[in-house]
């Protein structure tokens, strides 16, 4: 009898969770947060607000709110939190996540389909996944390469964690390891450091400006194909953060929290399916 009432409630509280979930897979190395957008379907309407903010703001920003009230929690409040368990269990944190996001595929390939699939959709997912593979492997095994972290390559690490939300797949953290730059800048966030906050921001709207439109703009006339990509991407990137070598040092508990991860994730979509989205 109260269900319609208590809907909006309901909502809110979600999108505050998924809102720190994005957060935190932003953080986490080797997550997307822009791949956690795309699974909870509010990648779309951000882009949309961050292509055409004036047009949509009335619109978009009052659905948004708790999403980015909880991503702000889960980026900025949870990272000396996050820092510790990636240090004292790295592989269980890591299995947790890619859980997550196996257990969500599903609700991806449907959210990729929802205009049809041709030919050209399969071989984009295709392309997608062997570049976007053969890049983080190059970027993690290939490359080793140490930098002193500034106020440049900060701005650098802000491109890189725009270009994590506005390219779903691609996690900041997975373009920093490689360079020596996640960890200050990661430890910079958590201690609220202007030094790191700043330039980092700056960076940040400088790619959304330069890049969002065009990316809307693909997603507009190129729907099947470009989300097509994004699973490909999602994919790859998933398996580069399974920890192959050490799972099996400690396989119960990486299998608990992979399973969980995969439960989470079944339960979450279930439990969205039960409201209509929003634009």
């Amino acid at each position: 009898m109260n269900e319609p009432s208590k809907a909006p409630v309901v909502r809110v509280v979600m999108r505050l969770l998924q809102g720190a979930l994005i957060g935190l897979g932003a953080v986490l190395p080797g997550i997307s947060g822009g791949v956690l957008c795309v699974i909870f379907g509010i990648y779309k309407p951000i882009m949309e607000l961050l292509s055409n903010p004036i047009r949509n703001f009335k619109t978009h920003v009052p659905k948004l709110i708790p999403v980015i009230i909880g991503a702000g929690i889960g980026f900025l409040g949870i990272a000396n939190l996050l820092s510790f368990f990636l240090d004292a269990y790295p592989d269980q944190s890591v299995c947790l996540f890619v859980g997550l996001i196996a257990g969500m595929l599903p609700s991806l390939l449907r959210e990729a389909g929802e205009q049809g699939r041709t030919r050209g959709s399969y071989i984009s997912m295709a392309a997608a996944f062997v570049i976007v593979l053969a890049l983080l492997f190059t970027l993690n095994y290939v490359l080793s390469v140490s930098i002193t972290p500034n106020f440049g390559w900060y701005l650098f690490c802000g491109f890189c964690v725009a270009l994590s939300v506005i390219a779903p797949g691609m996690s900041f953290s997975t373009l920093l390891m490689p360079l020596g730059l996640y960890t200050p800048f990661v430890d910079g966030l958590g201690h609220l450091d202007m030094g790191v906050i700043l330039p980092g921001a700056l960076g940040a709207i400088v790619t959304v400006i330069c890049l969002a439109k065009g990316i809307n703009a693909l997603f507009e006339h190129f729907y099947s194909l470009a989300f097509h990509a994004i699973v490909g991407i999602v994919v790859a990137a998933t398996i580069m953060i399974v920890p192959f070598g050490s799972f099996a040092q400690a396989l119960v508990p990486n299998l608990i929290c992979l399973v969980a991860g995969v439960v989470i994730a079944l339960a979450l979509d279930k439990f969205n399916s039960r409201f209509p989205k929003e634009a």
